[in-house]
């Protein structure tokens, strides 16, 4: 895998400016890695069944072959409402693969994901932790976006499955960082809540790929006293991409 260049890991003040938390520490202190591994759980993430119409094996497609199948695709009806399909964007040979949930109306006015307020703010949480945008590669569950932002229907996720597990081979990361309760219960295949899904690591797929959950930018932005714990959770992603928290 390409290896990724990194700006410098920020001092928490500098987080704390790009996130707009009070301060916690003095301005100078760099933010300690702690020594104890986080707990580990295991996740199958076998996924859910992909309705078969006709010819629908992606298994072997490139990246522009995958994108060119997702821009034409009309698997379920959210293409008949959809303005342009949101395939991904970034390093697709990444050491960070993030993944949301679907795209709202400005990522379906401008085909890339996470590009309104709640996107500049997972860009913010990205450069806080010692990475651009661009470093990463950046995805969702749904490639097209659900009418008035409603949540995924489960047929909805089937029908784009096969695109995303082949998005998470072809980028083959070391760490995918799910992003809000949506997209972590498709990956997990669970309901439970979200506050209990964090601060652990999982694993995904027969790779055993590392997995971190994290609240959603939308919800932080609503609640913004939750932003200590996104922070906590970014530490924990770091370590577990450095060799330390898997």
């Amino acid at each position: 895998m390409a290896e990724s260049h990194k700006v410098g890991v920020p001092s928490h003040g500098e987080y704390l400016r790009a996130m707009g938390i009070q301060q916690w520490l003095s301005r100078n202190r760099v933010p300690p890695v702690p020594a104890p591994a986080a707990p580990v759980e295991t996740a199958t993430g076998s996924g859910l069944p992909v309705p078969q119409t006709g010819d629908f094996d992606v298994s072997s497609l490139d990246w522009p072959d995958l994108e060119a199948r997702v821009s034409t695709c009309e698997r379920c009806a959210l293409h008949a409402t959809r303005n342009r399909t949101v395939f991904g964007s970034g390093d697709r040979s990444a050491d960070w693969l993030v993944i949301g949930e679907a795209p709202g109306e400005d990522e379906d006015r401008q085909g890339e994901p996470f590009v309104g307020c709640a996107g500049q703010l997972l860009t913010a949480m990205l450069q806080a932790i010692g990475y651009r945008r661009d470093q990463v590669y950046i995805t969702n569950i749904l490639k097209c976006r659900p009418p008035r932002n409603r949540d995924p229907l489960p047929a909805e996720a089937a029908c784009c499955r096969a695109y995303l597990e082949r998005q998470i081979e072809l980028v083959n990361p070391k760490l995918i960082l799910a992003v809000g309760r949506i997209a972590a219960h498709h990956l997990l295949e669970t309901d439970t809540a979200i506050g209990k899904l964090r601060g652990k690591v999982y694993h995904y797929g027969e790779d055993r790929i590392p997995l971190v959950v994290i609240y959603h930018p939308a919800y932080l932005l609503r609640s913004p006293q939750e932003k200590r714990k996104a922070w906590e959770d970014l530490q924990l992603a770091q370590r577990v991409v450095s060799g330390g928290g898997a």
